[in-house]
């Protein structure tokens, strides 16, 4: 699980933090010989400002380049 709090400072009308709880997969796998790192997580935003989102999805895709 992973918490990430941010604020949005210009937002001077609805002052609240933005507060995701949630959490997500991740794998490596190779293309080849290319390591690739994968991960795809989903928060729901449990405190936002009214004209901030109600939740959020997260997808990466990392290409690794070994020495």
């Amino acid at each position: 699980m992973r918490v990430c709090p941010r604020k949005d400072w210009k937002a001077a009308s609805d002052p609240r933090w933005t507060v995701p709880i949630g959490g997500g997969i991740g794998k490596i796998f190779h293309l080849g010989k290319l390591p690739v790192n994968t991960q795809f997580s989903g928060y729901q935003n449990v405190v936002h400002p009214d004209n901030g989102a109600s939740w959020q999805l997260r997808l990466q895709v990392q290409f690794m380049f070994p020495k």
